[in-house]
């Protein structure tokens, strides 16, 4: 099985850095490192593409949408990995977002 390249757009990369600072803030440092794993293993599952287990087709928040619930493989988590396809092997996540969020209101058309 060929692996998927994974590539994070700018708004996905302050996402992430957004959300592990916010972590180490309020719960520290060891629970900031651990959610810095959930993530990332939520990012590397991508790179079975976009029929990787747990992905869902969100039509309903843009065309083209998918999301993939970072709480996987006995994991806790609060965020979705929202991407979409951008090329031949290639996904492209636009947000990782909180799941109490409205999704479609933090995405660029």
């Amino acid at each position: 099985m060929n692996k998927w390249k994974v590539r994070l757009t700018l708004d996905a990369a302050k996402d992430f850095a957004g959300i592990i600072q916010w972590t180490k803030q309020n719960f520290g440092a060891q629970q900031a490192l651990a959610y810095t794993v959930t993530l990332k293993d939520a990012l590397t599952e991508l790179h079975c593409g976009p029929d990787a287990f747990g992905v869902k087709r969100r039509e309903d928040i843009g065309s083209g949408i998918l999301t993939l619930h970072v709480a996987r493989n006995g994991r806790k988590g609060r965020h979705f990995v929202v991407f979409r396809v951008g090329g031949k092997q290639v996904i492209d996540v636009l947000r990782l977002l909180h799941d109490s969020m409205d999704l479609a209101s933090h995405l660029s058309s």
